[in-house]
């Protein structure tokens, strides 16, 4: 059994466990990808549906990460056929399990209020955000949140961090960021504003209101709208 219920993987190279970060970054990604869709399926359609067998997914693809073994998430084993021609990059084990014990926590709450319940609450609607700012950054940025908030609550502090965050480095000049990439990226930001301000890019055409059609399915509300664009 211990062949496979364990949390990280022994390196000789390193004296702490270790994961393997474009793995993990990958499934982040993975499973911010499909939680965007869901949630844009509940927001738009009014359908609980793709939500709830996310929510189901996304919850047993954490006790297999934190209970069993990372290897053994469906996300991660997705992902590890697309690089596993890629050389591995090596982090951390003790604080990426918190960070995926965060995440399951939260999971279950989801699970609770939006599967067994089926209703959205506002903490539900809270805890779906903080969800896809953790899997936003960690697979955009590389930045673990959830590894910054172990560093907060323990005294042995994280080890082997993605790209040697934890390291104090002196930024090479690559790095760096001057005045004039500051003001064009300000200067940008107010263009969008200024553009989406006025009545330049907007539409000439008008949305109709959706006609909305309850039925009631085996206890569940489906809603059927039908949106017209009309000049």
């Amino acid at each position: 059994m211990k062949r496979h219920f364990y949390f990280w993987e022994k390196i000789k190279e390193y004296n702490v466990r270790v994961l393997n970060e474009r793995e993990l970054r990958a499934g982040a990604g993975i499973l911010f990808f499909f939680a965007i869709i869901a949630s844009i399926s509940a927001c738009t359609l009014w359908n609980l549906f793709i939500i709830k067998l996310f929510i189901i997914t996304f919850l047993i693809d954490f006790i297999i990460r934190v209970i069993i073994n990372p290897k053994y998430a469906p996300s991660l084993t997705l992902w590890r056929l697309f690089i596993s021609n890629q050389k591995p990059e090596y982090v951390g084990a003790p604080q990426k399990r918190f960070a995926r014990s965060i995440g399951l926590i939260l999971s279950i709450i989801m699970f609770w209020g939006v599967v067994v319940n089926s209703t959205i609450w506002t903490i539900n609607i809270v805890i779906c955000f903080i969800c896809l700012l953790f899997l936003f950054f960690e697979s955009s940025f590389g930045i673990c949140i959830g590894c910054h908030i172990y560093n907060l609550f323990n005294k042995e502090k994280a080890k082997l961090c993605p790209w040697w965050v934890c390291e104090i480095t002196k930024k090479e000049a690559i790095q760096k960021t001057n005045r004039i990439q500051i003001l064009i990226l300000i200067l940008t930001i107010w263009w969008l504003f200024a553009i989406a301000s006025t009545k330049a890019i907007q539409s000439n055409k008008t949305i109709q209101p959706c006609s909305i059609q309850n039925t009631d399915n085996n206890q569940e509300t489906w809603y059927t709208k039908t949106c017209l664009f009309n000049k």
